[in-house]
């Protein structure tokens, strides 16, 4: 297969969405049609000792929920797909909008009871921006829930997107019997099963007598109804409209079940985009380059716990990776080789020899790597950062056992390197302050110390309104502030300037002070 069609062959997307709507079992059941695995893992389940394969952290196995992204990669019907399963929770969202820099489209998940929820409508709003295409997959629909129309509605109201059914459901709840393919123009009916993939009934007209006799004449006769009132209230699907980020097309089922899941993945494969354009500080690079580039958008610590390593996760944007291959890491401008890079699928890992444009690769990093780092084959490229928000939560953290310092001060690093939380460093007493997105960060942060580097530790309450990163073209002016707010500055991991504001009035009252300063609310200026 030449160069160009390896590219063209691969679909990196991301699955986001509210909590709880099956972000992580659709997950599961595209790795199961695809082959990649053979049972699935029910994510909740008492009775079956296994969650999801996604899912693989100790804590996302105990709370039942995503609290980093995950990256797997498969074959499906001559394409690569590579899924990056994100956090749902609104605590890790700085993790979801890291990772939607780094795919070519979106798929968002949508429970069909609750239908669009707060979280989602923030995410789709980072899609708008970055003109991501996004596709709709409305889940559970073997339990009940809103009218099929009235959800399609309010897709397009909350989510301020045209949208296009493209399968549309045979009954809801009790009476969900499976979907029609309205892309393909064709019915298949699966018998409902959480673990495995059946065999399907298939039918070439809706008029066919079967068809009756296997959902209900009622259904039958309500399924041709729906299809030609869609006909009449929505145009045609048109890709460009798509591949633009003007158009959402909608796929209804319930992935618990597999209903609905292969339709989906039969025209993602067709109609989504290849690798896509990267747009470099310097110029736009194209995935059909000859030469390698790329970012690093993720960093995660102990994905081995035996060998406490972190692993860089690079998107390749162009030209083809090679193993044992020199590159150019840019910041630090120096050449680096990597003798084991490895693909994913979820926390297991196999060493690869090559990827293409458009292909996560994970390159054990010794300390070499911050999250928007770009390698290259010796180009000088740098790649848009990857910003960090200012954060909403703060508190001190304290060591909790004097004899393990030093695994507390490894574990802090890595963890924040991770870009899990943020670490200030208080510059006129040197405490260590984290702050965070949301509460449950801190839960995770302390768990992860105490399992992963054996280090416990207490949290300390801290009240502060926001953390701000602040520059002026005056040294006399940025001096003579640092003065006079010295209680409230801080070194960040780059050890910039930071201002800890613990008032919106103080802030307010410091940026009328002092108008030669710059306040930012993101770490990228």
């Amino acid at each position: 297969m030449g160069f160009t069609d390896e590219i063209a062959r691969r679909r990196t997307f991301a699955i986001i969405s509210h909590p709880d709507a099956g972000k992580t079992t659709l997950t599961e059941k595209l790795l199961l049609f695809g082959g990649a695995i053979h049972v699935a893992g029910a994510v909740k389940s008492n009775k079956i000792k296994k969650t999801a394969t996604s899912d693989w952290m100790e804590i996302e196995k105990q709370r039942g929920i995503s609290v980093a992204t995950s990256v797997m990669g498969f074959n499906y019907a001559d394409h690569k797909i590579n899924i990056l399963d994100t956090p749902g929770h609104q605590d890790f969202a700085e993790d979801t909008f890291r990772t939607l820099t780094a795919v070519d489209s979106v798929i968002i998940v949508v429970d069909c009871a609750k239908g669009v929820e707060v979280q989602t409508r923030r995410l789709m709003e980072v899609c708008r921006m970055r003109k991501t295409p996004v596709m709709i997959f409305v889940n559970k629909l073997d339990r009940e829930g809103q009218d099929a129309f009235d959800l399609l509605d309010e897709l397009e109201e909350e989510l301020q997107i045209a949208v296009r059914p493209l399968s549309w459901p045979i009954g809801i709840g009790k009476t969900f019997k499976g979907v029609y393919n309205m892309y393909r123009s064709e019915l298949n009916l699966f018998r409902p099963d959480k673990q495995l993939v059946t065999e399907r009934i298939t039918f070439d007209s809706l008029e066919d007598p079967e068809l009756d006799k296997q959902i209900s004449p009622a259904l039958g006769q309500k399924l041709r109804e729906d299809l030609e009132l869609l006909s009449g209230v929505y145009p045609e699907f048109d890709l460009e409209s798509y591949l633009a980020g003007e158009l959402a097309p909608v796929f209804f089922g319930s992935a618990l079940n597999n209903f609905g899941v292969k339709e989906l993945l039969d025209c993602f494969i067709e109609i989504a985009p290849a690798p896509r354009p990267v747009q470099a500080l310097e110029r736009t690079v194209e995935p059909t380059e000859k030469d390698f580039s790329g970012f690093v958008f993720k960093i995660h610590a102990n994905m081995d716990p035996n060998h406490r390593s972190c692993i860089a996760f690079v998107k390749v944007c162009s030209g083809r990776f090679e193993r044992n291959s020199y590159y150019k890491h840019m910041r630090l401008d120096k050449q680096l080789r990597f003798s084991s890079p490895t693909a994913f699928m979820a926390q297991k890992k196999e060493i690869l020899d090559e990827a293409y444009a458009g292909d996560i690769v994970g390159l054990p990093d010794t300390g070499n790597f911050k999250i928007g780092d770009t390698l290259t084959s010796g180009e000088n490229l740098h790649f848009r950062g990857l910003p960090s928000f200012s954060p909403e939560l703060f508190k001190y953290i304290e060591n909790d056992d004097p004899m393990k310092q030093k695994q507390l001060q490894k574990g802090i690093d890595q963890l924040m390197g991770e870009g899990v939380a943020q670490l200030f460093t208080n510059q006129f007493n040197g405490r260590k302050i984290i702050g965070t997105v949301g509460q449950l960060q801190f839960e995770v942060i302390q768990y992860r110390l105490l399992h992963e580097y054996g280090a416990s530790c207490k949290w300390q309450p801290l009240s502060l309104y926001k953390a701000c990163w602040i520059e002026s073209d005056k040294p006399q002016a940025l001096e003579q502030f640092k003065k006079r707010k010295v209680q409230y500055m801080a070194y960040d991991i780059e050890g910039r300037d930071v201002f800890l504001a613990d008032s919106a009035y103080v802030l307010q009252m410091a940026r009328q002070d002092f108008p030669d300063i710059r306040f930012h609310f993101t770490s990228e200026f």
